[in-house]
């Protein structure tokens, strides 16, 4: 289903704008050296992850505990950051290869001018959860109630941020309406929801798992995990969201590391696909799982339908992203962008 680009939402700048365009000033880390790779195919890989023990990222750290990485010949550093818009500056800034993070930046960055391109798709739906701080159900029933409202995101800039303020025109606000704050995506975030810190939050698996288990039934806004999620808040069907990026220079100068990337994250899909939850977590650090294992079962088992079994970007996908943010950024409805340009399927074919 396509959406109808004659309803036009009211433009968003505000901080993610800023936040987009401080990091698009930055120079692309180039075929020649930039990133901490550089362009020698040396098989050395610097992965930049926007909350690597969120469930979005999974597959990404999976890999690595399966060996697929060293398997394929390749030395993997991943470096955490607290959100999406930190680890697409690393990138920009040159301390980094490649981003793990959600595919959407692709494109507002393409509209900056700057060329990144998504190798290998990780989740074919987003996974976001826009919810209701504890506490605050009787004042919130609806995106349209967070006027002058906080509400915490995983970091000002980041997908999450995005994602509100898509919601917040969706419901005739202004992006400034609700004010936002970084709340990380794990154990921060259930703190500051759980504390009162903020109003509401946008969160990603385990940490609406882990609230509930300690504040009871949440007030979902908004569940971007499932299909039925999808089409009800971005009236599409498709919607990809984290996926592995990086500068084409950087892909065209390394083609057989990317393709080795692609390679241990599509097994890394394969073996979700074909094994149950409990197998997965044995794989996974002591320290996401945490101290209540049970916590981050629940939260894997309602990230299931979110991971792509290919890491194939589907055709409809990219148009999909394109045609909400147009309708979301200013800057994206008024640059010439072509979606084709920013993402490959040649490495997962």
């Amino acid at each position: 289903m396509r959406l109808n680009r004659s309803r036009k939402l009211p433009t968003i700048v505000a901080s993610l704008a800023l936040v987009v365009l401080a990091a698009a000033c930055r120079e692309t880390p180039s075929s020649s050296g930039g990133g901490a790779g550089g362009g020698d195919e040396t098989g050395e890989v610097t992965i930049a992850v926007g909350g690597q023990a969120a469930m979005v990222y999974l597959p990404t750290t999976l890999a690595q505990e399966l060996g697929y990485y060293e398997d394929e010949g390749l030395d993997v550093s991943i470096e955490d950051f607290e959100g999406g818009s930190e680890a697409l500056q690393s990138l920009l800034g040159g301390s980094a290869d490649v981003v793990s993070g959600f595919y959407d930046h692709t494109i507002q960055m393409a509209a900056k001018g700057k060329e990144l391109k998504s190798f290998v798709t990780m989740l074919q739906y987003p996974g976001l959860k826009l919810i209701v701080a504890p506490g605050h159900e009787s004042e919130i029933d609806s995106p349209a109630d967070l006027d002058g409202k906080v509400v915490g995101v995983t970091a000002p800039g980041s997908s999450t941020d995005l994602f509100l303020k898509y919601l917040l025109s969706k419901n005739d606000l202004p992006p400034e309406a609700a004010s936002v704050t970084a709340i990380g995506a794990t154990s921060t975030a259930v703190a500051a929801m759980e504390k009162g810190k903020v109003d509401a939050g946008v969160m990603v698996e385990p940490a609406p798992s882990a609230l509930e288990a300690r504040a009871g039934d949440l007030e979902v806004l908004a569940d971007t995990s499932t299909q039925e999620g999808v089409e009800e808040t971005f009236e599409v069907d498709s919607y990809p969201a984290s996926v592995l990026y990086a500068s084409s220079e950087w892909i065209d100068a390394n083609p057989e590391t990317a393709e080795k990337l692609a390679r241990a994250i599509t097994k890394a899909l394969e073996y979700i696909d074909s094994h149950s939850v409990e197998e997965i977590m044995a794989e996974m650090p002591e320290e996401f799982v945490g101290a209540e294992p049970e916590i981050y079962k629940a939260g894997m088992e309602a990230s299931l339908e979110t991971f792509s079994t290919d890491g194939v970007m589907e055709e409809a996908g990219p148009e999909a992203v394109y045609e909400v943010l147009s309708l979301s950024l200013d800057e994206v409805e008024n640059a010439d962008i072509d979606v084709t340009n920013t993402y490959t399927n040649e490495f997962v074919d």
